[in-house]
């Protein structure tokens, strides 16, 4: 059982940088593969960006690519997303996912067991 929770959300104007972490609980943390995910109203949940249990591999949607960077501390138990050079249409609420399955399918919200309440991120024009 892993509990998720994510912090660091808020107000930045375009350019701008935000940085969101999650804190999970449980002692089997490195075991799970760990994502991030965004939802707007009125659209489905959206892959960002994810994370190899040991670091070594990283994923990213191609709309934040060169933008967005996910890491990992497996003994803080936390997973960061930086984002820089926000834009407008980064604005949603990230939510904060983990994957105990074999095979990282990273960008399948269905391969995710657990995931957190959300932070909400406005990034103004």
């Amino acid at each position: 059982q892993v509990q998720l929770v994510e912090s660091g959300g808020g107000l930045v104007q375009a350019g701008g940088s935000l940085r969101l972490s999650c804190a999970a609980s449980g002692r089997t943390f490195s075991r799970y593969k760990m994502g991030w995910f965004r939802q707007t109203p009125g659209k489905e949940r959206e892959f960002v960006a994810a994370i190899s249990r040991n670091s070594l591999t990283t994923y990213y949607a191609d709309s934040v690519k060169g933008r967005f960077t996910i890491s990992r501390d497996n003994a803080k138990k936390t997973v960061t997303l930086q984002m820089n050079s926000l834009k407008p249409e980064d604005t949603a609420v990230y939510y904060c996912a983990a994957d105990g399955g074999v095979v990282q399918l990273p960008d399948k919200i269905d391969a995710y067991d657990y995931w957190g309440q959300g932070t909400q991120v406005t990034v103004s024009s």
